[in-house]
């Protein structure tokens, strides 16, 4: 991290503190992870080298957005001589610092290193509303920032303005210089981002955890790990901060403090009748109530991600009306249980985000009708036991794909024993999985795309796989 007798220099906020020095930024990323971090260094004054393991050719999107700055390149691996002349390391994300020969040579000759997200929590001086989870951060983001544009628009709002960015795809530091203390910033934080931010010692003013389920094991290690860095979105909180947390899924595994706090606010819902239930800290003791949220999008889950929003915006002083308003509209996000055609009396969705087991788990249950889903990617290193035995309860057909199919196919079989029914089918490419789901499904049916895995065997990212699936269900 950015050395204590360096950073005060670092924080300035006046721009100044990059003028001149030589920053590599390690990791450009097939998302463009480092686009916006690298295009902010530019304009400070530093003279920023952009490295990736990646060839050109792989990242050519990504290049594209910076060709009109005056950087340079080293791409298709790092090379350590660049460190020679290194003043400042801005580690993307993605990259397994634990694991990283490069990183590791950076810090034998005490180069300081920080993060795009670490950067800009240091320096916003707004509010920061930060949201993490296994699954329905994404979601439960958007649902957020939803609420608060409704709500800027309503008589009597006293806050500022609201902005939403982090790992939902959007860097905010070129926004920095029209932000302010009253302004409301919304982040998506990944494990990733919050495995970084401990370096800065700074909790976002109202934190959410959605859940906690197995994921990005190959990185982390275990689960307690995984937990850990999650539970950094409110390690550093103050007392004037707000916690919410759902009632179950996964919390027993987050880090210890927590039940401490003097602000927690806990949500779930009811499966059954879908309603919604709260419980906070009020004037006499602990507060609960119930309530209903209607929605557009689809599934339970869905629901749960709503009740953690309007936490959310409740603790914000947003009237019920204006939140419940915006989330009635709300259609949901690119890839996440995406609505696509019905073709044939069949509907198909793509749900292409679903890059874990228990992602593809919640789009199952989403659905009260017979599912044929596609399966199948890279392998993080995660269990498919038990999206095997849901497998076997809930869906019609399952179409295994990519690296991991073999590993899916023997989960769905070893759960469905005997029967017959889901039908398990192995494919060669991802054509042949698409057309095979339109052949398998009948009228009243839908196609779900949630593959509980990475993209990076047959795709650039999970966008890619799901735009090549969207195009494909659209050309018959």
């Amino acid at each position: 991290m950015i050395a204590a007798t360096d950073r005060t220099a670092m924080e300035s906020g006046t721009g100044m503190e990059f003028a001149g020095k030589r920053v590599i930024v390690m990791g450009l990323g097939r998302f463009g992870g480092g686009i916006g971090v690298t295009r902010w260094l530019c304009r400070q004054g530093a003279k920023v080298e952009v490295t990736d393991l990646a060839q050109a050719s792989d990242l050519s999107d990504s290049l594209a957005a910076l060709k009109d700055l005056n950087i340079t390149t080293r791409l298709g691996g790092h090379d350590e001589s660049t460190l020679d002349r290194c003043d400042l390391l801005v580690v993307n994300p993605g990259v397994d610092k634990k694991k990283s020969p490069f990183f590791k040579a950076a810090m034998a000759r005490g180069i300081p290193w920080t993060s795009e997200m670490n950067l800009f929590m240091e320096r916003c001086p707004g509010r920061i509303i930060g949201v993490t989870g296994t699954v329905g951060k994404s979601t439960t983001t958007a649902m957020i920032g939803a609420i608060l544009e409704t709500a800027e628009k309503a008589e009597g709002w006293w806050h500022g303005k609201s902005w939403l960015g982090g790992n939902i795809g959007k860097s905010l530091l070129d926004d920095l210089p029209g932000m302010s203390a009253k302004d409301l910033v919304v982040l998506e934080l990944s494990s990733f981002q919050l495995e970084d931010a401990a370096q800065v010692r700074k909790s976002p003013h109202i934190a959410l955890v959605t859940n906690v389920r197995d994921n990005h094991l190959d990185r982390h290690g275990t689960l307690e790990e995984y937990a850990r860095a999650k539970g950094n979105i409110y390690k550093y909180q103050k007392d004037d901060d707000w916690l919410i947390l759902p009632f179950e899924n996964g919390v027993e595994v987050l880090p210890g403090g927590w039940e401490k706090h003097l602000r927690v606010w806990r949500f779930g819902v009811d499966e059954d009748t879908r309603r919604v239930r709260w419980a906070w800290p009020g004037e006499s003791g602990r507060t609960v109530e119930e309530v209903e949220i209607p929605l557009s999008v689809p599934g339970v889950h869905n629901i749960w991600n709503a009740a953690g929003a309007m936490a959310v915006s409740r603790i914000l002083g947003v009237a019920d009306s204006t939140a419940l308003g915006a989330l009635a509209i709300f259609n949901g996000l690119p890839h996440r249980l995406e609505f696509v055609r019905e073709f044939g009396g069949v509907k198909y969705y793509n749900d292409s985000k679903a890059t874990t087991p228990e992602a593809a788990m919640t789009s199952l249950r989403a659905f009260d009708c017979g599912v044929v889903i596609l399966l199948g990617g890279s392998d993080k290193g995660s269990s498919f036991d038990g999206l095997g035995r849901l497998l076997a309860d809930r869906a019609k057909a399952v179409i295994c794909m990519g690296a991991t199919q073999e590993r899916i196919a023997e989960a769905a079989e070893r759960a469905r024993g005997a029967a017959t029914v889901p039908c398990v089918e192995k494919v060669a490419n991802f054509a042949e999985a698409v057309n095979l789901a339109r052949d398998l499904a009948e009228a009243g049916d839908v196609v779900v795309l949630s593959p509980a895995c990475a993209s990076f065997d047959w795709f650039k990212n999970y966008e890619h796989r799901g735009e090549i699936f969207k195009r494909t269900v659209m050309g018959w």
